[in-house]
């Protein structure tokens, strides 16, 4: 069982709610997430080539990214909406993958973790690489580098004590 103490949007009855964070400083943050949609080597081609009858895969993905991490406190429960000033969705073609990098930027009390995760999977499962009905493969995402507030991952260390709010 996990330690309670440490779930910071449960309340002391086990409800769920949204942490109070009017108390922090504003401060610069910025977090990455990366992922990646594993298909065919035959999809890539497509990509490359532009030769999709659905348009612009990429660019739409993209702008996918782009509009999902903007839509996040609308998407994920209890997610705080923060103003973003920067969100860049970066998308790089292997033999057999799009590989996805979203990086996220704020000046706010909270960070863009799950702005920047909420990118890539959202970037990931726009349809424009869906031929003849067949999807174009597996979606992974994973957060990354975070900056800013009390967790810093730049570092590989809290830079305060774990994230608690009473």
């Amino acid at each position: 069982m996990p330690d309670e103490s440490l779930l910071t949007h449960v309340d002391e009855t086990g409800a769920a709610r949204m942490v109070d964070v009017s108390a922090k400083t504003v401060t610069a943050r910025r977090a990455v997430a990366a992922g990646r949609v594993v298909t065919t080597a035959d999809v890539i081609q497509l990509l490359r080539s532009d030769a999709l009858s659905k348009g612009d895969a990429m660019a739409v993905a993209r702008l996918a990214g782009i509009m999902g991490a903007k839509r996040t406190p609308d998407l994920i429960p209890l997610c705080h909406p923060i103003g973003l000033h920067g969100i860049v969705v970066d998308l790089s073609l292997t033999a057999t993958t799009v590989e996805i990098t979203a990086t996220t930027k704020t000046a706010d009390r909270t960070g863009v973790e799950m702005e920047a995760l909420t990118a890539v999977a959202t970037a990931g499962l726009d349809d424009r690489h869906d031929q003849g009905g067949r999807p174009g493969g597996e979606h992974r995402g994973r957060p990354g580098p975070a900056q800013g507030g009390r967790q810093d991952r730049r570092l590989g260390t809290p830079r305060g004590p774990p994230r608690h709010h009473p």
